[in-house]
């Protein structure tokens, strides 16, 4: 395929108009049929990262409530998720196998940087829908290259820019250090941080410290960085490396402005395990309604996610904002089967999921909708800013948008 080709375009196109030639002939692509939507998704269910595995358990439970309430158009949802263990390789075999022996009508919410890069390329190239990756890299959004594959959540260069902003406006004499993941999530961070920074950038950034998924700790990391004289720390690290750098810089003594990555806010999985007394003053941001928040206690549709919890996943953790991220992105992928109809090609999928306009999904805070269109692969671009307060996050402040220039 061509670089800048989108066939999806133009060949939704010609299926539209020949479904309206026809209006009673249904059409499909490999993996749809009269009766069934097949889709595909990798996760961490073993391994460094299984503290994510809850989000494909989530969105297997969604799913099984669709299919309860009649399926998506008269269709049932299967939901093949398999488990990668947040390995490349194993994803790439993994993939294979979805696409090439369950023969799946798209790959959905596949989780991580590293193992969705591993498989770019190839599922590109298959024409396979890719959609709503469970990885903020910005990478996701780049639809003249990479037509067939589209992120979901707020990238991590443009929350990187949000947290520069607050730097700038909040702390004084910033002297900042920076924990990150050395892959192309970690990166992604440093690239946004400078662009929020500006000019003053190499002025204020005083150490960049990586690790690497297979480190055991990261404790000489943050020794290294409160060395350095940095009163900032921003914290870009997966759930199990976030909580060690929290609980580290506690027990060393070391009291920066701590800003942590959206991924890995977790009460539960991440603060409770680090020590809630150890996480208090944390900033972050957000995107969707928190579970311990009090705000939402009466909200309708946080009280239909609390429902929906109990009654299709019991065992999992009603306070963890996993599960309330999965939920989300599940509903948005049911929008786009919606909107597709009978035409459940793998070409037309693609045009629904890029003709998204203002959609407000449930559980989203309130001013957050996702838009995309054929030049825009990039849904959710707005976030607030939230503050651990030794039980819960407490938003704060307006909805920012960390676009470029924003």
């Amino acid at each position: 395929m061509p670089m800048n080709s989108r066939p999806w375009i133009v060949l939704a196109g010609a299926a539209a108009l020949a479904v309206a030639a026809t209006a009673e002939a249904a059409e499909y692509g490999p993996g749809a049929s009269d009766t069934e939507i097949k889709i595909g998704h990798t996760n961490p269910y073993s391994g460094r990262a299984s503290a994510y595995g809850t989000i494909g358990k989530v969105i297997s439970a969604y799913f099984d409530k669709v299919n309860d309430e009649g399926g998506i158009n008269g269709r049932k949802i299967t939901f093949i998720s398999l488990d990668d263990g947040y390995n490349p390789a194993k994803t790439v075999e993994q993939v294979r196998k979805l696409v090439e022996q369950e023969e799946v009508l798209l790959l959905f919410q596949n989780l991580g940087t590293p193992t969705n890069s591993a498989v770019h390329k190839y599922v590109d190239g298959k024409q396979v829908p890719h959609l709503f990756l469970a990885t903020g890299a910005t990478k996701w959004a780049d639809p003249d290259n990479f037509p067939w594959t589209m992120g979901w959540q707020p990238n991590y260069q443009s929350e990187a820019r949000i947290y520069a902003q607050y730097i700038l406006d909040n702390v004084e004499d910033p002297k900042i250090g920076v924990l990150y993941q050395n892959d192309d999530y970690g990166k992604d961070y440093l690239t946004g941080l400078r662009d929020g920074l500006g000019d003053r950038a190499d002025e204020l950034i005083v150490l960049t410290v990586p690790y690497e998924t297979s480190d055991p700790t990261i404790d000489s990391q943050i020794v290294q960085l409160k060395e350095s004289g940095a009163n900032v720390l921003l914290n870009v690290a997966t759930p199990k490396w976030a909580a060690q750098a929290i609980k580290k810089a506690h027990d060393i003594g070391w009291q920066p402005v701590h800003l942590l990555n959206n991924v890995s806010t977790s009460v539960p999985a991440v603060l409770a395990p680090a020590g809630l007394d150890k996480s208090t003053g944390i900033v972050s941001s957000a995107y969707y309604k928190s579970p311990g928040d009090p705000t939402w206690a009466d909200d309708p549709d946080f009280q239909d996610w609390v429902a929906f919890m109990n009654t299709y996943y019991p065992d999992g953790n009603t306070g963890s904002g996993l599960n309330v991220y999965g939920y989300a992105v599940a509903k948005t992928l049911e929008h786009v089967l919606r909107q597709a109809g009978d035409e459940l090609t793998r070409e037309n999928i693609m045009e629904q999921a890029a003709s998204m306009s203002d959609l407000e999904i449930p559980m989203l805070l309130p001013g957050i909708v996702i838009n995309t269109n054929s030049d825009d692969f990039k849904p959710l671009e707005q976030m607030r800013l939230q503050r651990f307060n030794g039980e819960r996050w407490e938003l704060f402040g307006p909805v920012m948008e960390g676009a470029p220039g924003s």
